[in-house]
Protein backbone atom coordinates (compact mmCIF):
# COMPACT_ATOMS: atom_id res chain seq x y z
CA UNK A 1 0.00 0.00 0.00
CA UNK A 2 1.37 3.59 -1.37
CA UNK A 3 2.14 5.78 2.11
CA UNK A 4 2.82 9.41 1.76
CA UNK A 5 5.10 11.09 4.20
CA UNK A 6 4.26 14.38 5.36
CA UNK A 7 6.85 17.44 5.63
CA UNK A 8 9.06 17.77 8.22
CA UNK A 9 12.32 20.36 9.72
CA UNK A 10 16.09 19.29 10.31
CA UNK A 11 18.04 20.22 13.14
CA UNK A 12 15.34 20.47 16.30
CA UNK A 13 13.39 23.33 13.94
CA UNK A 14 9.63 22.83 14.38
CA UNK A 15 6.69 25.07 12.50
CA UNK A 16 4.92 27.33 14.66
CA UNK A 17 2.24 25.19 14.59
CA UNK A 18 4.09 22.13 15.94
CA UNK A 19 5.79 24.14 18.48
CA UNK A 20 3.20 23.15 21.05
CA UNK A 21 3.55 18.90 20.13
CA UNK A 22 7.47 19.34 20.56
CA UNK A 23 7.18 21.12 23.79
CA UNK A 24 5.22 18.46 25.30
CA UNK A 25 8.00 15.52 25.00
CA UNK A 26 8.70 15.55 28.61
CA UNK A 27 6.80 16.49 31.25
CA UNK A 28 7.65 19.70 33.36
CA UNK A 29 9.10 19.25 36.86
CA UNK A 30 7.35 19.85 40.11
CA UNK A 31 3.82 18.55 41.13
CA UNK A 32 1.66 21.20 40.52
CA UNK A 33 -2.22 21.15 41.77
CA UNK A 34 -4.38 19.71 39.48
CA UNK A 35 -7.95 18.49 40.53
CA UNK A 36 -10.03 17.49 37.94
CA UNK A 37 -13.41 19.16 36.65
CA UNK A 38 -16.64 17.71 37.97
CA UNK A 39 -17.34 14.59 35.35
CA UNK A 40 -20.90 12.99 34.87
CA UNK A 41 -21.84 10.88 37.98
CA UNK A 42 -23.34 8.37 35.27
CA UNK A 43 -21.65 7.93 31.85
CA UNK A 44 -22.94 5.96 29.17
CA UNK A 45 -21.51 2.39 28.28
CA UNK A 46 -23.18 1.62 25.30
CA UNK A 47 -20.69 2.75 22.38
CA UNK A 48 -17.72 0.70 21.06
CA UNK A 49 -15.09 -0.10 22.87
CA UNK A 50 -12.42 2.25 21.37
CA UNK A 51 -9.03 2.85 22.75
CA UNK A 52 -7.64 6.26 23.62
CA UNK A 53 -4.38 8.07 24.84
CA UNK A 54 -4.53 10.29 27.42
CA UNK A 55 -1.87 12.94 28.01
CA UNK A 56 -0.91 14.84 30.66
CA UNK A 57 0.97 17.79 32.17
CA UNK A 58 1.94 17.91 36.01
CA UNK A 59 3.52 15.87 38.03
CA UNK A 60 2.38 12.89 40.36
CA UNK A 61 -0.41 14.15 41.84
CA UNK A 62 -1.90 15.43 38.56
CA UNK A 63 -1.30 12.10 37.06
CA UNK A 64 -3.05 10.70 39.85
CA UNK A 65 -6.02 13.20 39.99
CA UNK A 66 -6.58 12.38 35.65
CA UNK A 67 -6.60 8.54 36.33
CA UNK A 68 -9.33 9.05 38.97
CA UNK A 69 -10.99 11.14 36.34
CA UNK A 70 -10.32 8.52 33.71
CA UNK A 71 -12.78 6.19 35.56
CA UNK A 72 -15.61 8.28 36.37
CA UNK A 73 -15.61 9.05 32.78
CA UNK A 74 -16.17 5.30 32.19
CA UNK A 75 -12.59 4.67 30.99
CA UNK A 76 -10.65 1.60 32.05
CA UNK A 77 -6.66 2.40 32.06
CA UNK A 78 -4.56 -0.15 30.18
CA UNK A 79 -1.16 0.96 30.85
CA UNK A 80 0.19 3.97 32.13
CA UNK A 81 3.86 5.12 30.80
CA UNK A 82 4.20 7.89 33.62
CA UNK A 83 7.68 8.35 32.20
CA UNK A 84 6.15 10.56 29.45
CA UNK A 85 2.55 11.04 30.79
CA UNK A 86 0.92 9.28 28.35
CA UNK A 87 -2.21 6.62 29.72
CA UNK A 88 -3.52 4.11 27.58
CA UNK A 89 -7.33 4.26 27.82
CA UNK A 90 -9.98 1.72 26.91
CA UNK A 91 -13.60 2.56 27.10
CA UNK A 92 -17.27 2.44 25.26
CA UNK A 93 -18.41 5.96 26.40
CA UNK A 94 -19.29 7.77 23.24
CA UNK A 95 -18.30 11.14 24.74
CA UNK A 96 -14.88 9.68 26.81
CA UNK A 97 -12.39 11.76 24.41
CA UNK A 98 -14.66 15.42 25.02
CA UNK A 99 -15.36 14.24 29.04
CA UNK A 100 -11.44 13.86 29.43
CA UNK A 101 -10.27 16.77 27.33
CA UNK A 102 -11.97 19.22 29.98
CA UNK A 103 -9.93 17.88 33.01
CA UNK A 104 -7.52 20.47 34.64
CA UNK A 105 -3.61 18.34 34.13
CA UNK A 106 -4.81 16.86 30.26
CA UNK A 107 -2.80 17.83 27.65
CA UNK A 108 -4.84 16.03 25.07
CA UNK A 109 -6.29 13.28 24.65
CA UNK A 110 -8.24 11.13 21.63
CA UNK A 111 -9.22 7.76 19.91
CA UNK A 112 -6.79 5.67 18.20
CA UNK A 113 -8.79 4.32 15.71
CA UNK A 114 -12.34 4.66 14.43
CA UNK A 115 -13.45 1.05 13.64
CA UNK A 116 -10.76 -1.70 13.27
CA UNK A 117 -10.63 -3.55 10.04
CA UNK A 118 -8.66 -5.40 7.96
CA UNK A 119 -5.64 -3.72 6.03
CA UNK A 120 -1.76 -3.58 5.73
CA UNK A 121 0.07 -0.72 6.46
CA UNK A 122 3.80 -0.99 6.09
CA UNK A 123 5.30 0.88 2.95
CA UNK A 124 7.07 -1.49 0.80
CA UNK A 125 5.54 -1.42 -2.94
CA UNK A 126 4.15 -4.98 -3.45
CA UNK A 127 4.63 -8.18 -2.22
CA UNK A 128 7.62 -10.00 -1.97
CA UNK A 129 9.13 -11.39 -4.68
CA UNK A 130 10.82 -15.09 -3.38
CA UNK A 131 14.12 -16.36 -4.76
CA UNK A 132 14.17 -18.94 -7.07
CA UNK A 133 15.96 -22.06 -6.90
CA UNK A 134 17.68 -21.23 -9.88
CA UNK A 135 18.89 -17.63 -8.71
CA UNK A 136 20.46 -19.38 -5.75
CA UNK A 137 21.92 -21.73 -7.19
CA UNK A 138 23.77 -19.13 -9.71
CA UNK A 139 24.27 -17.01 -6.87
CA UNK A 140 26.15 -19.17 -4.94
CA UNK A 141 28.85 -20.43 -7.79
CA UNK A 142 29.54 -16.76 -8.18
CA UNK A 143 30.17 -15.81 -4.46
CA UNK A 144 33.52 -15.53 -3.61
CA UNK A 145 35.48 -16.70 -0.33
CA UNK A 146 34.69 -14.13 1.27
CA UNK A 147 31.14 -13.11 -0.11
CA UNK A 148 28.03 -15.19 1.29
CA UNK A 149 26.16 -17.27 -0.40
CA UNK A 150 24.11 -15.11 -1.91
CA UNK A 151 25.63 -12.09 -1.60
CA UNK A 152 26.25 -11.78 -5.24
CA UNK A 153 22.64 -10.26 -6.00
CA UNK A 154 22.70 -7.87 -3.22
CA UNK A 155 23.49 -4.74 -5.42
CA UNK A 156 22.72 -3.09 -2.66
CA UNK A 157 25.61 -3.67 -0.48
CA UNK A 158 28.09 -2.17 -2.56
CA UNK A 159 26.29 0.71 -3.81
CA UNK A 160 26.70 1.76 0.30
CA UNK A 161 30.30 0.36 0.30
CA UNK A 162 29.23 -2.10 2.50
CA UNK A 163 31.47 -4.55 1.01
CA UNK A 164 34.20 -3.02 1.33
CA UNK A 165 33.43 -1.98 5.03
CA UNK A 166 33.06 -5.38 5.80
CA UNK A 167 36.40 -5.82 5.63
CA UNK A 168 37.79 -3.32 8.46
CA UNK A 169 34.28 -4.11 10.75
CA UNK A 170 31.33 -6.34 10.84
CA UNK A 171 29.86 -3.76 13.80
CA UNK A 172 29.70 -4.52 17.44
CA UNK A 173 27.54 -6.56 19.02
CA UNK A 174 27.49 -4.45 21.92
CA UNK A 175 24.97 -2.63 19.37
CA UNK A 176 21.33 -3.16 19.17
CA UNK A 177 19.04 -2.08 16.49
CA UNK A 178 15.25 -2.50 17.34
CA UNK A 179 12.92 -3.21 14.34
CA UNK A 180 9.55 -1.44 15.22
CA UNK A 181 7.75 -3.64 12.81
CA UNK A 182 5.16 -6.57 11.91
CA UNK A 183 7.66 -8.58 14.19
CA UNK A 184 11.05 -10.74 13.63
CA UNK A 185 11.11 -14.86 13.02
CA UNK A 186 14.34 -15.00 14.79
CA UNK A 187 14.60 -18.71 14.03
CA UNK A 188 16.06 -18.17 10.56
CA UNK A 189 19.18 -19.50 10.43
CA UNK A 190 20.64 -15.54 9.18
CA UNK A 191 18.38 -13.51 12.34
CA UNK A 192 19.60 -16.09 14.92
CA UNK A 193 23.00 -15.29 15.59
CA UNK A 194 22.41 -11.88 16.01
CA UNK A 195 18.92 -11.91 17.38
CA UNK A 196 18.71 -9.98 21.27
CA UNK A 197 16.00 -11.60 22.93
CA UNK A 198 16.49 -9.14 25.87
CA UNK A 199 15.44 -6.23 24.18
CA UNK A 200 12.66 -8.37 21.99
CA UNK A 201 8.87 -7.64 22.92
CA UNK A 202 5.36 -7.49 21.28
CA UNK A 203 3.80 -4.29 21.56
CA UNK A 204 0.65 -5.42 20.04
CA UNK A 205 -2.40 -3.77 22.37
CA UNK A 206 -0.12 -1.45 24.10
CA UNK A 207 1.14 -3.75 26.34
CA UNK A 208 4.72 -5.63 26.85
CA UNK A 209 4.26 -9.03 25.94
CA UNK A 210 7.84 -10.80 26.85
CA UNK A 211 6.15 -14.34 26.64
CA UNK A 212 9.04 -16.27 24.45
CA UNK A 213 8.23 -15.53 20.71
CA UNK A 214 6.02 -13.17 21.08
CA UNK A 215 8.09 -11.06 18.90
CA UNK A 216 7.47 -13.11 15.97
CA UNK A 217 5.03 -12.94 13.17
CA UNK A 218 1.92 -15.37 13.48
CA UNK A 219 1.08 -17.37 11.01
CA UNK A 220 -0.49 -15.49 7.76
CA UNK A 221 1.01 -12.22 9.64
CA UNK A 222 2.98 -9.65 7.18
CA UNK A 223 6.73 -10.63 6.51
CA UNK A 224 7.68 -7.14 6.64
CA UNK A 225 9.58 -7.30 9.89
CA UNK A 226 11.86 -10.03 9.01
CA UNK A 227 12.79 -8.62 5.74
CA UNK A 228 13.93 -5.57 7.03
CA UNK A 229 15.57 -7.26 9.99
CA UNK A 230 17.94 -8.74 7.23
CA UNK A 231 18.44 -5.88 5.50
CA UNK A 232 19.79 -4.52 8.82
CA UNK A 233 22.10 -7.10 10.56
CA UNK A 234 21.76 -10.74 8.56
CA UNK A 235 24.55 -12.32 9.72
CA UNK A 236 28.01 -13.09 7.59
CA UNK A 237 28.22 -16.83 7.71
CA UNK A 238 28.87 -18.16 4.61
CA UNK A 239 25.14 -18.70 4.13
CA UNK A 240 22.38 -16.31 2.83
CA UNK A 241 22.49 -12.91 2.71
CA UNK A 242 24.28 -10.34 4.62
CA UNK A 243 23.12 -7.54 6.35
CA UNK A 244 24.70 -3.99 6.32
CA UNK A 245 26.08 -4.52 9.97
CA UNK A 246 26.48 -8.59 9.96
CA UNK A 247 28.15 -8.02 13.42
CA UNK A 248 25.58 -5.34 15.32
CA UNK A 249 22.50 -7.25 17.25
CA UNK A 250 18.85 -6.66 16.28
CA UNK A 251 15.69 -7.05 18.11
CA UNK A 252 12.48 -7.86 17.49
CA UNK A 253 9.85 -4.92 18.82
CA UNK A 254 6.20 -5.91 17.37
CA UNK A 255 3.62 -3.33 16.99
CA UNK A 256 1.35 -3.97 14.35
CA UNK A 257 -1.82 -6.37 15.18
CA UNK A 258 -2.77 -9.38 12.80
CA UNK A 259 -4.66 -7.20 10.46
CA UNK A 260 -1.93 -5.15 9.72
CA UNK A 261 -2.63 -1.73 11.48
CA UNK A 262 0.54 0.14 13.75
CA UNK A 263 -1.99 1.58 16.44
CA UNK A 264 0.01 4.89 18.58
CA UNK A 265 -0.66 2.69 21.79
CA UNK A 266 1.53 -0.10 20.14
CA UNK A 267 4.15 2.64 18.86
CA UNK A 268 4.30 4.36 22.07
CA UNK A 269 4.65 1.23 23.76
CA UNK A 270 7.49 0.06 20.87
CA UNK A 271 9.17 3.24 21.52
CA UNK A 272 9.83 3.41 25.31
CA UNK A 273 10.24 -0.35 25.31
CA UNK A 274 13.39 0.35 22.86
CA UNK A 275 14.70 3.34 25.63
CA UNK A 276 14.27 0.88 28.30
CA UNK A 277 16.14 -1.98 26.89
CA UNK A 278 19.35 -0.88 25.72
CA UNK A 279 18.61 -0.63 21.99
CA UNK A 280 20.75 2.06 19.71
CA UNK A 281 18.94 2.53 17.02
CA UNK A 282 15.38 2.19 16.01
CA UNK A 283 13.99 1.44 12.18
CA UNK A 284 10.39 2.46 11.45
CA UNK A 285 8.86 1.69 8.49
CA UNK A 286 5.47 2.09 8.51
CA UNK A 287 2.85 5.32 9.54
CA UNK A 288 0.69 5.14 12.48
CA UNK A 289 -2.99 4.46 11.77
CA UNK A 290 -5.49 5.38 11.10
CA UNK A 291 -4.71 9.06 10.23
CA UNK A 292 -2.13 9.60 7.72
CA UNK A 293 -1.36 12.88 8.60
CA UNK A 294 -2.63 14.24 12.18
CA UNK A 295 -3.85 17.47 12.09
CA UNK A 296 -3.63 20.27 15.01
CA UNK A 297 -6.88 21.19 14.83
CA UNK A 298 -8.39 18.10 15.04
CA UNK A 299 -8.46 16.68 18.79
CA UNK A 300 -7.87 12.93 18.35
CA UNK A 301 -5.18 13.50 16.00
CA UNK A 302 -3.62 16.07 18.19
CA UNK A 303 -3.69 13.66 20.80
CA UNK A 304 -2.01 10.45 18.40
CA UNK A 305 1.00 12.75 17.61
CA UNK A 306 1.28 13.96 20.96
CA UNK A 307 1.62 10.89 22.56
CA UNK A 308 4.08 9.76 19.89
CA UNK A 309 6.32 12.65 19.40
CA UNK A 310 6.99 12.35 23.88
CA UNK A 311 7.23 8.51 23.17
CA UNK A 312 10.30 9.13 20.05
CA UNK A 313 11.66 12.03 22.15
CA UNK A 314 12.19 10.06 25.43
CA UNK A 315 13.81 7.09 22.93
CA UNK A 316 16.85 9.68 21.77
CA UNK A 317 17.11 10.89 25.44
CA UNK A 318 17.62 7.59 26.26
CA UNK A 319 20.21 7.24 23.22
CA UNK A 320 18.67 5.86 20.74
CA UNK A 321 18.82 6.94 16.73
CA UNK A 322 15.20 6.65 15.21
CA UNK A 323 15.13 6.58 11.74
CA UNK A 324 12.15 6.36 9.25
CA UNK A 325 10.95 5.35 5.76
CA UNK A 326 10.00 8.30 3.74
CA UNK A 327 7.09 7.04 1.84
CA UNK A 328 5.92 5.30 -1.34
CA UNK A 329 3.47 7.92 -3.30
CA UNK A 330 6.30 9.93 -5.62
CA UNK A 331 5.00 13.02 -4.16
CA UNK A 332 6.90 16.21 -3.25
CA UNK A 333 6.53 16.64 -0.14
CA UNK A 334 7.81 20.32 0.40
CA UNK A 335 4.43 21.23 -1.65
CA UNK A 336 2.39 23.92 -0.30
CA UNK A 337 -0.34 21.63 0.88
CA UNK A 338 -1.08 17.74 -0.11
CA UNK A 339 -3.93 15.69 -0.47
CA UNK A 340 -4.96 12.82 1.63
CA UNK A 341 -7.59 10.34 0.50
CA UNK A 342 -6.80 7.64 2.98
CA UNK A 343 -7.86 8.25 6.00
CA UNK A 344 -9.15 7.36 8.34
CA UNK A 345 -8.12 3.56 6.85
CA UNK A 346 -9.74 1.73 9.25
CA UNK A 347 -13.18 2.60 8.09
CA UNK A 348 -14.44 4.79 5.37
CA UNK A 349 -11.33 7.00 4.14
CA UNK A 350 -12.31 10.90 2.40
CA UNK A 351 -10.56 13.37 0.51
CA UNK A 352 -9.03 16.48 2.64
CA UNK A 353 -6.72 18.85 1.60
CA UNK A 354 -4.07 19.11 4.48
CA UNK A 355 -1.08 21.90 5.30
CA UNK A 356 1.84 19.59 5.81
CA UNK A 357 3.02 21.98 8.61
CA UNK A 358 0.30 21.95 10.54
CA UNK A 359 -0.68 18.19 10.08
CA UNK A 360 2.01 15.51 11.39
CA UNK A 361 3.50 11.99 9.95
CA UNK A 362 3.69 10.06 12.67
CA UNK A 363 6.75 9.22 13.51
CA UNK A 364 8.68 9.97 10.58
CA UNK A 365 7.62 13.63 10.78
CA UNK A 366 8.29 14.25 14.44
CA UNK A 367 11.58 16.55 14.83
CA UNK A 368 14.99 14.39 15.04
CA UNK A 369 13.77 11.22 13.53
CA UNK A 370 15.52 10.50 10.30
CA UNK A 371 13.76 10.53 7.15
CA UNK A 372 14.64 7.93 4.54
CA UNK A 373 14.37 8.31 0.45
CA UNK A 374 14.79 5.52 -1.38
CA UNK A 375 16.99 5.00 -4.91
CA UNK A 376 17.39 2.23 -7.09
CA UNK A 377 20.14 -0.27 -8.67
CA UNK A 378 21.55 2.81 -10.77
CA UNK A 379 21.76 5.09 -7.75
CA UNK A 380 18.78 7.34 -8.96
CA UNK A 381 15.54 8.20 -6.97
CA UNK A 382 13.46 5.23 -6.73
CA UNK A 383 9.98 5.84 -8.80
CA UNK A 384 7.83 5.51 -5.80
CA UNK A 385 9.99 7.26 -3.32
CA UNK A 386 8.26 10.49 -1.93
CA UNK A 387 10.84 13.63 -1.97
CA UNK A 388 11.35 17.53 -1.02
CA UNK A 389 13.43 19.93 -0.58
CA UNK A 390 14.03 20.24 3.35
CA UNK A 391 12.37 16.87 4.21
CA UNK A 392 14.31 14.50 3.45
CA UNK A 393 17.06 13.94 5.37
CA UNK A 394 19.57 10.82 3.56
CA UNK A 395 18.64 8.53 0.76
CA UNK A 396 19.51 4.37 0.69
CA UNK A 397 19.16 2.24 -1.65
CA UNK A 398 15.05 0.92 -1.46
CA UNK A 399 15.12 -1.07 -4.81
CA UNK A 400 13.13 0.18 -7.49
CA UNK A 401 11.43 -1.89 -10.80
CA UNK A 402 14.23 -3.65 -12.89
CA UNK A 403 13.07 -2.23 -16.18
CA UNK A 404 13.79 0.97 -14.68
CA UNK A 405 16.53 0.47 -12.84
CA UNK A 406 18.92 -2.91 -13.76
CA UNK A 407 21.16 -3.74 -11.23
CA UNK A 408 24.64 -4.77 -12.65
CA UNK A 409 25.49 -8.61 -13.07
CA UNK A 410 25.38 -10.67 -11.44
CA UNK A 411 22.25 -9.59 -9.68
CA UNK A 412 19.08 -9.89 -11.52
CA UNK A 413 16.38 -8.11 -9.61
CA UNK A 414 16.17 -4.31 -8.66
CA UNK A 415 14.54 -4.66 -5.57
CA UNK A 416 16.07 -5.92 -2.07
CA UNK A 417 16.98 -9.34 -1.32
CA UNK A 418 16.73 -10.54 2.01
CA UNK A 419 15.46 -12.81 5.03
CA UNK A 420 12.12 -14.33 5.29
CA UNK A 421 10.17 -15.77 7.79
CA UNK A 422 10.67 -19.98 7.43
CA UNK A 423 14.73 -19.21 6.77
CA UNK A 424 13.30 -18.17 2.94
CA UNK A 425 14.54 -15.52 1.33
CA UNK A 426 13.41 -12.90 -1.20
CA UNK A 427 13.00 -9.74 -3.10
CA UNK A 428 11.24 -6.74 -1.48
CA UNK A 429 11.14 -2.94 -2.99
CA UNK A 430 10.06 0.14 -1.40
CA UNK A 431 11.78 3.35 0.84
CA UNK A 432 10.44 0.51 3.96
CA UNK A 433 13.66 -1.27 2.22
CA UNK A 434 15.90 2.50 2.29
CA UNK A 435 15.34 2.78 5.60
CA UNK A 436 17.17 -0.11 7.58
CA UNK A 437 19.99 0.38 5.09
CA UNK A 438 20.33 3.75 7.03
CA UNK A 439 19.68 2.28 10.37
CA UNK A 440 22.30 -0.50 9.53
CA UNK A 441 25.31 2.48 8.71
CA UNK A 442 24.25 4.24 12.36
CA UNK A 443 24.53 1.33 13.98
CA UNK A 444 28.19 0.81 12.27
CA UNK A 445 28.76 4.42 13.50
CA UNK A 446 27.71 3.58 17.00
CA UNK A 447 29.82 0.60 16.71
CA UNK A 448 33.00 2.23 15.77
CA UNK A 449 32.33 5.67 17.84
CA UNK A 450 30.40 3.33 20.66
CA UNK A 451 30.18 6.84 23.34
CA UNK A 452 28.68 8.93 20.25
CA UNK A 453 25.24 10.75 21.43
CA UNK A 454 22.29 10.32 19.35
CA UNK A 455 23.17 14.40 17.82
CA UNK A 456 26.66 12.54 16.88
CA UNK A 457 25.70 9.63 15.06
CA UNK A 458 23.18 11.68 13.15
CA UNK A 459 25.44 14.28 11.96
CA UNK A 460 28.66 11.81 11.19
CA UNK A 461 25.18 10.18 8.93
CA UNK A 462 25.00 13.07 7.21
CA UNK A 463 28.63 14.30 7.31
CA UNK A 464 29.27 10.98 5.69
CA UNK A 465 27.23 10.56 3.14
CA UNK A 466 28.23 10.86 -0.02
CA UNK A 467 26.51 14.21 -1.93
CA UNK A 468 24.33 13.27 -4.81
CA UNK A 469 23.08 15.99 -7.37
CA UNK A 470 19.68 16.47 -8.31
CA UNK A 471 18.57 14.35 -11.38
CA UNK A 472 17.21 16.80 -13.74
CA UNK A 473 14.92 16.34 -15.86
CA UNK A 474 13.75 13.24 -14.19
CA UNK A 475 12.32 10.40 -16.48
CA UNK A 476 12.64 7.21 -14.43
CA UNK A 477 10.29 5.59 -16.94
CA UNK A 478 11.68 7.32 -20.79
CA UNK A 479 8.28 7.68 -22.02
CA UNK A 480 9.32 11.61 -22.65
CA UNK A 481 7.49 13.08 -19.77
CA UNK A 482 9.18 14.70 -16.30
CA UNK A 483 8.29 12.49 -13.51
CA UNK A 484 9.55 14.66 -10.80
CA UNK A 485 11.60 17.81 -10.16
CA UNK A 486 14.61 17.97 -7.60
CA UNK A 487 15.30 20.90 -5.79
CA UNK A 488 18.30 21.84 -3.97
CA UNK A 489 21.99 22.34 -4.69
CA UNK A 490 24.19 18.83 -4.75
CA UNK A 491 24.45 19.33 -0.85
CA UNK A 492 21.11 18.99 0.32
CA UNK A 493 18.20 18.20 -2.41
CA UNK A 494 14.45 17.28 -2.50
CA UNK A 495 15.46 13.29 -3.85
CA UNK A 496 18.43 12.95 -2.17
CA UNK A 497 18.44 14.60 1.23
CA UNK A 498 22.25 15.35 2.07
CA UNK A 499 23.54 12.48 -0.06
CA UNK A 500 23.77 8.03 -0.43
CA UNK A 501 24.52 6.76 3.02
CA UNK A 502 28.24 5.53 2.56
CA UNK A 503 29.05 2.53 5.24
CA UNK A 504 32.66 2.25 4.11
CA UNK A 505 33.09 5.88 6.68
CA UNK A 506 31.45 4.64 9.19
CA UNK A 507 33.48 2.35 10.35
CA UNK A 508 36.78 4.77 10.16
CA UNK A 509 38.02 6.15 13.02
Amino acid sequence: MAHLRSRRRRALVLPVGLALIASLGFLPAGSASAAPVDVPAAVSADGPKLSYVVNTNGGHSTVKSVKKAIAKAGGTITIAYDQIGVIVVHSQNPEFGNTIRKVRGVASAGATRTKPMAAQTTTDIEAEQPLSAKEAKAATAKASDDQDALEPLQWDLPAIKADKAHKKSLGSSKVTVGVIDTGVDDTHPDLAPNFDRRASVSCVGGTPNTADGAWRPGPGESDHGTHVAGTIAAAKNGTGVTGVAPGVKVSGIKVSQPDGFFYTEAVVCGFVWAAEHGVDVTNNSYYTDPWLFNCEDDPDQKALADAVTRATRYAEGKGIVNVAAAGNSDMDLAADELTDGSSPNDTTPGERVIDPDECLDIPSQVSGVVTVSATGAKNLKASYSNYGNGVIDIAAPGGDLTAYQTPEAPAVNGLILSTLPGGGFGYKGGTSMASPHAAGVAALIKSTHPYASPWLVKTLLNVQADATSCTNPYDIDGDGTVDAVCEGSKQKNGFYGVGTIDALDAVRR
